[in-house]
């Protein structure tokens, strides 16, 4: 099994994915498909508000699992 704390180990997969996720938005950006400047800020306005969205997520199921375990 995994060892460490959620944590931890969450803040490592973020890291991982976001190096992936840093490398799609870097092809996406420079293959021509944002022309405008209005374009790109919607991009990253969106890339970088999903990206937030989803750390956190990840410490609010944790916390709704840890207080489901504490009632069960």
């Amino acid at each position: 099994m995994l060892n460490g704390t959620f944590k931890g180990l969450w803040n490592k997969a973020v890291l991982f994915m976001g190096i992936l996720w840093a490398a799609l938005v870097f092809m996406i950006w420079e293959s021509g498909q944002l022309v405008t400047s209005f374009d790109r800020q919607i991009f990253l306005a969106v890339v970088v508000i999903g990206f937030l969205i989803i750390y956190v997520s990840g410490f609010y199921v944790e916390a709704r699992h840890r207080k489901k375990r504490a009632e069960g």
